[in-house]
């Protein structure tokens, strides 16, 4: 067929008819329909169909006047013919193909529309119904947990909870520090770098090198809590720690009888084998818990200074076997040396809550923010409502 004709006339005119019909075909629809001609001549209508359709046609609504145009041209329209397709996608045959009208009875594989064809978002229904609707709406799996409390959640489902903590805190903000680094968008000269270069110019500095100040994330320190009344929570902060850890370079401990320091096992490229870590390096896990003997000894230890203007987070149900005026002293020391403090309790949320644990009581008033974390969806809204905890004016 179209032996001895001008190929790129030939798709212009079938265009223009297609156009008058209603059917939006451009320049790009026409190329497509050049180029195809040239890869594969047809050599029967029904190729010619098919290379034409799936070249012209964009929409699904506009396939009756496609077949209305080819029919006043060709005739009367062929036999539809199973298209070629490489791949299937997974699911049933019914689900991915919509029984059309044909010349024939064509019941065999491939005797409805192509599912390329048709928008994602329609579905078959049944026989009796020739109408289209959209399908029922399913959430995904991580709305889907969203409201889970962490003890009904599978090891998978956590792992989806640390992927998504990560990609929530990806945007942690960076602060003006007091470095400066060679840049060549910086507006400050670097003075050193451009005398440096000047000695292989007679000392005229020709290359000036300049500098811009170098921004980093304000210092996170989380502590966690792995006490038994936290068994069901624990994993789950250990993935928010984690999350913490690798993106905003955070300090990360855990506490429950003494203090514990995580923050390289935590950067592990991979999570679930960083999480094992975590856990195999506290060995008080799920013990009693003393609050201000830890919080004490972070204080006293090496690792002092990175409270020092940092974010503090705390992630506890406050219960602790300390006396409350031994935590109350030891928060007041906090508070006067971390830019922020932020605790995480993971009964916050529930209606009614009221800081009745005297640990929770003596701390409070030395918080900053006290937000719930006993699900998925607040851990997620915690990791984001931290960052504004950051900025000067984010505790309005």
């Amino acid at each position: 067929m179209l032996r001895g004709v001008d190929r790129a006339a030939f798709a212009v005119a079938f265009a223009g008819r297609l156009r008058h019909a209603g059917v939006p075909t451009g320049l790009t629809d026409i190329d497509d329909f050049v180029r195809a001609l040239d890869a594969s001549p047809p050599d029967s209508l029904s190729t010619l169909y098919w290379t034409a359709r799936i070249s012209l046609v964009r929409r699904h609504a506009d396939l009756g006047a496609f077949d209305r145009v080819f029919a006043v041209v060709f005739g009367d329209p062929p036999p539809l013919p199973p298209p070629h397709r490489t791949a299937v996608p997974t699911g049933n045959r019914d689900d991915v193909h919509v029984p059309v009208p044909t010349s024939t009875a064509d019941d065999g594989p491939g005797g409805g529309l192509p599912w390329a064809t048709l928008p994602p978002a329609v579905a078959q229904t049944p026989e009796s119904d020739t109408a289209l609707r959209l399908p029922e709406r399913q959430p995904s799996a991580l709305a889907g947990v969203a409201e889970k409390p962490f003890d009904e959640l599978d090891p998978a489902q956590v792992t989806l909870l640390g992927d998504a903590l990560r990609t929530a805190v990806a945007g942690w903000p960076t602060r003006r520090a007091r470095r400066h680094a060679v840049s060549p968008t910086g507006r400050r000269i670097a003075l050193r770098p451009t005398i440096t270069r000047a000695r292989r110019t007679g000392w005229e500095p020709v290359e000036i090198v300049r500098e811009r100040p170098v921004r980093r994330p304000r210092r996170v320190v989380l502590l966690c809590d792995v006490s038994e009344s936290m068994r069901a929570q624990a994993t789950a902060y250990l993935h928010l720690m984690r999350a913490f850890a690798v993106v905003a370079e955070a300090e990360a401990f855990a506490f429950a009888t003494t203090l514990t320091r995580l923050t390289v096992v935590l950067r592990h490229t991979s999570a679930a084998e960083a999480v094992a870590r975590a856990s195999a390096a506290v060995t008080d896990r799920y013990g009693g818990t003393r609050i201000a003997t830890n919080l004490r000894t972070l204080l006293g230890g090496q690792h002092a200074d990175t409270v020092r203007g940092a974010v503090l987070v705390i992630g506890s149900d406050g219960w602790d076997s300390d006396p409350p005026d031994e935590l109350a002293a030891v928060m007041a020391r906090l508070r006067r040396r971390a830019y922020r403090i932020v605790w995480l309790n993971p009964r916050a949320g529930a209606p009614g809550f009221a800081p009745r644990a005297a640990g929770m009581a003596a701390a409070l008033p030395y918080c900053d923010r006290l937000l719930p974390a006993g699900t998925f969806h607040d851990l997620l809204l915690a990791a984001r409502q931290l960052q504004s905890v950051t900025c000067t004016d984010g505790l309005k």
